[in-house]
């Protein structure tokens, strides 16, 4: 069995695409998923999975969630050892940060700088944002809400093609915790 994180895409915002998450546990479990469980009410949940790989995995809940709630989420699942790597890779100073100044987000494939081209790094100041592994890291120190820099990055044309999706860096390493194997 593998250990994996779902990370819908929103849901649970602004009284849109309600999904509770005992429901979305109960669904998880009756795909055959073992050991779910879900974190907070944003989207994420660790399961252990014995067959299928990430793709045909968020395939699959994605497909599910639409035929019992009625509407389409974007779902990415990530196993254990990326999630892990994304964390052991922030090139930003986590352990001195707050978790709401520090942002992950995810892509459903991998990204080139040159999405990101016509972004000024210099006019985002004090905020900046790194590439890695189908991962973009996020500094804001003021917190996403106020980011300006995280406006620019989520634009439609900036992500076209793409499933996106952002965690704040408390959610990261919960969800590394989460899909950890046991000992």
């Amino acid at each position: 069995m593998t250990m994996y994180a779902a990370l819908l895409r929103g849901i649970n915002v602004g009284g849109r695409k309600k999904l509770p998450m005992a429901e979305l546990r109960a669904l998880m479990t009756g795909l055959g998923y073992e050991s779910v469980q879900t974190y907070l009410q944003s989207g994420q949940a660790a399961f252990a999975a014995a067959h299928g790989d990430a793709e045909s995995l968020a395939a699959e809940l994605a497909g599910a969630i639409e035929e019992r709630f009625g509407f389409r989420v974007d779902v990415l699942v990530r196993d254990h050892t990326y999630l892990k790597a994304i964390a052991e890779a922030c090139p930003f100073p986590a352990a001195e940060l707050e978790g709401r100044q520090l942002h992950v987000t995810y892509f459903s494939a991998p990204v080139a700088p040159e999405r990101f081209a016509d972004l000024d790094p210099a006019a985002h100041l004090p905020e900046e944002f790194r590439l890695g592994d189908r991962a973009l890291y996020l500094y804001a120190p003021d917190g996403l809400g106020r980011s300006k820099l995280a406006e620019a990055l989520s634009r439609p044309r900036v992500n076209k093609g793409l499933i996106a999706t952002t965690r704040n860096w408390n959610t990261v390493v919960k969800l590394v915790e989460l899909t950890a194997p046991e000992a």
